[in-house]
């Protein structure tokens, strides 16, 4: 079992990374701790290996309920007119190799690595995605120009992800 200046140690840490969740198991206990988005306070399960949960905080709203509908909510990215009107069999999708977070620059100041419009190669990098603390550069695979990106900078991204649509040449 972990002491309390151990778990208090281990949230500072992930508070100063870009992990936004840990869990630690052993025979007899589960901690999980998880970065709080805007919406959300710092989670901390410790859980029993048995099952039962013998402390499970809540999740803390810490903006007004009222207050929260008026925050500006990002619009689901509609496809682009261009890819309607492209043969399924002319587009490619480059997906994520990996779990990890995408960004579509190589710094926060930096200009994204494609647009819509870009025209790529094979070797073009096309964004970066992160996974422990590793910068992989993710390549175009394809010759031909971006019809759409499908995922937002900062995003968490799954393994076979589709992060963009290529018009092949």
């Amino acid at each position: 079992m972990l002491k309390l200046d151990e778990i208090k140690e281990l949230i500072k840490l992930i508070d100063e990374t870009s992990i936004h969740e840990l869990e630690i198991e052993n025979e007899h206990t589960r901690i999980t701790i998880r970065k709080p988005n805007r919406t959300e306070s710092l989670i901390v399960n410790s859980v029993p290996a048995s099952g039962a949960v013998f402390n499970q905080p809540q999740i803390v709203p810490q903006v007004p309920d009222a207050a929260a509908q008026q925050l500006p909510q990002a619009a689901p990215q509609a496809p682009a007119e261009e890819t309607a009107s492209v043969p399924a069999d002319q587009l490619h999708q480059i997906t994520s190799p990996m779990v990890g977070t995408f960004y579509a620059a190589p710094a926060p100041d930096a200009p994204p690595y494609v647009t819509v419009g870009s025209k790529v190669t094979e070797k073009t990098v096309v964004c970066i995605v992160e996974a422990m603390k590793l910068m992989n550069e993710i390549e175009a695979e394809v010759k031909g120009e971006i019809v759409e990106i499908l995922v937002e900078n900062g995003q968490l991204v799954e393994y076979g992800q589709p992060l963009f649509l290529v018009k092949k040449e």
